[in-house]
């Protein structure tokens, strides 16, 4: 079965790079028109909605801070100027900043990261919210992490807290948002390798390493996580509401 996704509308957030980038490359080449989104690289977004309308994707790139309610609202206006809806929010904007063991506790990079990865899916979820339950219809996702549940790396302890509440925050908004038929889903990625995270992060012996400790003997892609995404907007994911979906190459078992 093939999924299309004529249309409907999307939002990526943090979509310029890695994960992002990925799944909203194949949203729009399922047909979804995508709002594109980056904090930081308004040439890089461009660049990445000019491949995408080169393959025939309707597109439009936004650079807007996420966590911001001025700056988020620019996504949801052009949403609607794109498709006059929203149907798929992916809350993809995340980062680890750097690591900081608690024992260094810095007020500034705590609140930073609670801002990128807690903060924009609480606002982006409010301000798409309106448009959803007008229709009775809406997908929201969120990125969690293997970190939720495993605690994740040295130095990560606000990255890992913050990504547990993305999953706690999906269940709650899960059931507040039921009646309107909105579908409320997170996704928590395991070692996804060809991302700035770990390229940025984690030391090349470890790559190597958790290719070893992977039952599937790979690091996971960024298309892998965009199939997930994919499924989990499209009409075969219909009835679940309030789940994470683990995908780590059998990593992280429980």
């Amino acid at each position: 079965m093939e999924i299309r996704l004529e249309g409907q509308v999307a939002i990526v957030t943090g979509s310029s790079q890695g994960i992002g980038r990925a799944a909203a490359e194949l949203l729009a080449e399922c047909g979804a028109a995508v709002v594109l989104n980056s904090h930081s690289s308004r040439d890089k977004i461009e660049a990445v909605a000019e491949d995408i309308r080169a393959k025939g994707g309707k597109v439009i790139a936004v650079a807007a801070d996420a966590s911001d309610r001025v700056e988020a609202q620019k996504l949801v206006d052009a949403a609607i100027q794109l498709g006059g809806r929203i149907d798929i929010l992916v809350n993809n904007t995340g980062g680890l900043v750097k690591r900081i063991p608690v024992a260094e506790f810095d007020e500034a990079h705590f609140q930073k990261v609670i801002d990128i990865n807690l903060r924009s899916a609480f606002m982006m979820s409010h301000l798409v919210l309106p448009h959803m339950k007008k229709q009775k219809f809406g997908k929201i996702i969120n990125l969690s992490s293997q970190a939720a549940h495993d605690g994740g790396g040295a130095g990560s302890a606000v990255y890992s807290a913050s990504k547990g509440a993305i999953w706690t925050f999906t269940k709650s908004l899960a059931k507040e948002v039921a009646p309107f038929q909105i579908e409320v889903n997170c996704i928590s990625p395991g070692f996804i390798g060809q991302t700035l995270f770990h390229d940025t992060f984690t030391a090349k012996e470890v790559h190597e390493k958790v290719k070893t400790l992977v039952p599937l003997g790979r690091h996971g892609t960024p298309d892998d996580v965009a199939r997930l995404i994919l499924f989990v907007a499209s009409d075969l994911c219909r009835y679940i509401t309030g789940q994470s979906f683990e995908i780590n190459g059998g990593l992280l078992m429980y």
